[in-house]
């Protein structure tokens, strides 16, 4: 399915005026996606185009761009993703002139979910902040929702329209030019060239705030008759550099296993080059190969190490896909994939069942996809996050994790499962050392240990409030209020026995909602309405704190309603002034939560 010649095609070099910026903030990689489909579509239309993520842009510059897209994804509860917090926080810088960006035009695209509060929060900011320092606005911000049934696409597809529309009245084409048709195959970012070298196994690279941790402890923490695995995991850190606090984030990079790689590789006839050492050079100065990538690297460790080859396509992977196909229902196929009037179609095929880019190639076996191209179609692996459920004081020198191991089904038949949770399950303490770094949270704890607290952490939401009840215990705090939901009291009740240490120390009082032990379902907003009268007593009278972690479905609503009802009930508010409440409480930061 790979062949190692490269396909090619003269451009017009007649660019010099035709420039084009395009900055993403990307959690997950979608947002990046989107930059480097734009980026494309810049090419086809003879631009000199440039990406980057915001952080990684030098900010002096700003003020010489004519020119610049936007795209912004949101993590958290309306949070700025990590690589774009440098730059926001530059944009927020008091003594900038208002008009110090009135040279620029430019574009925002932000990635959200409108069942959030904050939907598209760090667009919309970014957005207004760039109008107040004199930029242009060329057309209305877009607002792409995972909540449509085309997902992202549904709104990208008639912003993308309109913006070229504008661009191209904007910057015409010389006579001499015209736009590059879709059925052209663009060139190829990188170009590899493989050496008379062998891969060094010991030479992993990290990034800088990357350490190598040593596994201790993988230990399932659910009954094994249990739908669901969530693991408890311990990692030591003992002598390296790495701090973390209550409420950050552990981030490892996956890897695939190394079996399904064989098999992958065997389907791509390329057994016989996989363990062949190459270094990639770039076609164009702009592209920037990951600096974590070590090098020279055979596709082998290629594919277990960097490239997320069994995650669900995006759909740029089909539009070169269809390059590269020689069957005549294959090319058929694709190009109704690729068109407008097919993306119903492409949305059943791959997004709707979480089909993997592994089953894609296998339904489409007639590829031959050149060797260059998979670092243009194959994402690269993405680093996923997990909230700390230790406190560094508690337990120097290790972090802990609480994890749920993802498997489910779809109209498929094969479960689907998640790259990094399926990597992470079948670990072995003591063998094995996973590449981690920290990010700081969003949820910080009041700075007196005598404030009460309320957490509110159903599943594995629990997680990050262990790690704050075992900080403020470590300090002598006794005003710890846990309300905790899960399904059945003997299956998935997450640290039970240390909280039963804590209740008997009289450091802690739980409140507890099992929902599937009883006839009528209860859960933690059930709980938080039957203790009213303490809760009311908490935040009111004594200006404690609130915290909720977990999924990001239901339950953040269903928990801002029960103290919405709570404080209508016991404070003698109405609606609209219980929200301002809520609302006040947010401001003060006495009203936190993280949700997934």
């Amino acid at each position: 399915m790979l062949a190692k010649e490269s396909v090619t095609h003269n451009a017009s070099s007649d660019i010099s005026n035709r420039h084009l910026l395009i900055l993403y903030g990307s959690q997950t990689g979608c947002a990046q996606d989107i930059a480097e489909r734009i980026y494309r579509q810049a090419r086809r239309r003879h631009f000199k185009v440039r990406v980057y993520p915001m952080d990684d842009y030098e900010r002096a510059n700003l003020i010489n761009e004519r020119l610049v897209i936007f795209i912004c994804s949101t993590t958290g509860q309306g949070d700025e993703p990590s690589n774009m917090r440098k730059f926001w926080k530059y944009l927020l810088r008091k003594n900038l002139p208002n008009d110090i960006l009135n040279q620029m035009k430019f574009a925002v695209f932000g990635l959200g979910d409108s069942s959030y509060v904050r939907y598209n929060w760090p667009a919309k900011k970014l957005f207004k902040r760039l109008l107040q320092l004199g930029a242009r606005n060329i057309l209305p911000r877009g607002d792409g929702d995972d909540q449509h049934y085309l997902g992202i696409d549904g709104a990208l597809d008639p912003w993308l329209k309109n913006l070229w529309e504008i661009i191209m009245e904007i910057y015409p084409l010389p006579p001499n030019l015209e736009v590059l048709s879709d059925d052209i195959l663009l060139p190829a970012r990188f170009r590899v060239e493989f050496i008379d070298q062998k891969f060094d196994e010991n030479k992993e690279k990290t990034n800088d705030d990357e350490v190598y941790a040593r596994l201790v402890k993988n230990e399932r923490v659910t009954a094994h008759d249990h739908f669901q695995d969530v693991r408890h995991i311990e990692l030591d850190i003992d002598g390296a550099e790495l701090r973390y606090a209550p409420g950050d984030v552990a981030v490892i990079r996956p890897k695939n296993l190394s079996e399904e790689v064989n098999e992958f590789i065997k389907m791509m006839n390329l057994s016989d080059i996989a363990d062949d050492a190459f270094i990639l050079i770039p076609n164009d100065e702009d592209h920037k190969i990951p600096p974590h990538w070590n090098f020279p690297l055979t596709l082998r460790k290629l594919f277990e190490n960097y490239l997320d080859i069994f995650s669900t396509p995006r759909r740029s992977f089909f539009e070169f896909l269809k390059f590269f196909v020689t069957n005549e229902d294959h090319i058929e196929k694709l190009k109704e994939f690729c068109s407008a009037e097919g993306q119903d179609d492409l949305y059943a095929y791959n997004q709707r069942v979480r089909r993997t880019i592994d089953e894609v190639l296998q339904d489409f076996s007639s590829a031959n996809i050149s060797l260059e191209y998979i670092f243009d179609m194959f994402p690269e692996m993405q680093p996923r996050q997990f909230s700390i459920s230790s406190s560094l004081k508690a337990h120097p020198g290790r972090i802990h994790l609480t994890v749920a191991i993802v498997k489910y089904k779809t109209k498929l038949q094969k479960p689907r499962e998640g790259v990094c949770t399926k990597w992470l399950s079948g670990l072995v303490p003591d063998e094995c050392f996973i590449p981690i770094s920290i990010s700081r949270g969003t949820m910080g704890l009041p700075a007196s240990t005598s404030t009460p607290i309320i957490l509110i952490g159903p599943g594995t939401g629990v997680s990050v409030m262990r790690a704050f009840l075992e900080e403020r215990i470590y300090e002598g705090a006794t005003e710890n209020y846990l309300f905790f939901g899960c399904r059945n009291q003997d299956r998935d009740y997450y640290y039970k026995d240390q909280w039963k240490q804590y209740i008997d120390a009289g450091q802690l009082r739980v409140f507890v909602a099992f929902s599937r032990d009883q006839d009528k379902k209860v859960y933690v907003q059930d709980i938080l309405k039957e203790n009213a009268q303490l809760i009311w007593d908490i935040m009111h009278e004594r200006e404690g704190y609130i915290y909720i972690s977990g999924r990001s479905d239901k339950m953040p609503t269903d928990v801002m309603n029960a103290f919405k009802d709570i404080f209508m009930s016991e404070g003698g508010m109405n609606e609209v002034d219980a929200e301002k409440y809520i609302k006040t409480l947010e401001m003060k930061r006495r009203y936190q939560q993280e949700v997934w």
